[in-house]
């Protein structure tokens, strides 16, 4: 998340699909359907962005434009000012909630998201096979809050954006999908390519620490939920999605009280 890009690369990933067929809720999908829609969701987003940032270059350049002020995630941030004063808030704090989702669907220029637009193709297709399209969509959509949830507790005054805190937690379900298989964490073939963000992560400027690792948090979550104590032996098949949805909640909610308890950015 926020303006830098971290690239994701793991080919072998795509190779782990499921060898079963479900039907139902948690069906396969012969083509990935979800990671298309959500690659094109950002696209739209981005394209919409560009048109009325009113410059398109410094958009694309990766600038802060109008249309990250008005969508991007800040706890609170000051909008107007007299003198040093402050005259005119705004943020999660003051009501604009909305900011915990759409936030994860902005990019700071043309690199940002065609970086993250890749990893996305790679890791959702990926989580997509092993799980199905309704397993993709809650995974992502937990990493997603719990990756605003990150940045609103590290950086309440940054204003981040980018899909990178979603996509950290596609990385961290699928390491759970393969350790509910058998597969160690250091026999997962995304182990470097997640230590070597993580390094970028904490050593490069610009980029969100709270978001990437409350993504991955998140995502590794509901990935344990979905993926592993969905097929423990007498869970109702009901329970892991209310157990996701109540940790989408509880990540909203406490985003709005992280938000509240910030002071101005």
């Amino acid at each position: 998340m926020h303006q830098a890009s971290v690239g994701f690369h793991c080919p072998d990933c795509t190779k782990k699909g499921a060898q079963r067929v479900q039907h139902g809720i948690g069906a396969i999908a012969t083509r990935p359907v979800v990671t298309q829609a959500l690659i094109g969701i950002n696209i739209a987003v981005f394209v919409i962005g560009m048109l009325v940032s009113g410059n398109a270059g410094r958009y694309l350049s990766g600038s802060v434009t109008s249309f990250h002020i008005d969508f991007g995630l800040i706890a609170r941030g000051c909008s107007a000012a007299i003198g040093n004063v402050c005259v005119g808030t705004v943020g999660v704090g003051d009501g604009e909630w909305y900011r915990i989702v759409t936030s994860g669907f902005l990019h700071y220029g043309l690199i940002h998201i065609l970086v993250n637009m890749y990893a996305l193709w790679v890791l959702g297709s990926a989580v997509e096979q092993m799980g199905g399209r309704a397993k993709l969509g809650v995974v992502y959509g937990v990493a997603l809050l719990a990756g605003a949830f990150g940045a609103l507790l590290l950086s309440p005054g940054d204003l981040t954006a980018g899909a990178s805190g979603a996509i950290y937690g596609l990385m961290g379900a699928i390491f759970l999908a393969m350790r509910a298989r058998g597969i160690p964490f250091r026999n997962s073939p995304l182990l470097g390519v997640l230590l070597l963000n993580l390094i970028l992560t904490v050593g490069l400027n610009g980029i969100s620490l709270g978001g990437h690792v409350g993504g991955l948090i998140g995502g590794g979550i509901a990935g344990w939920v979905l993926f592993d104590y969905a097929n423990q032996p007498n869970v109702n098949v009901k329970v892991p999605w209310v157990i996701c949805a109540a940790v989408g909640l509880a990540l909203v909610v406490g985003s709005v009280l992280v938000s509240n308890g910030a002071s101005l950015g």
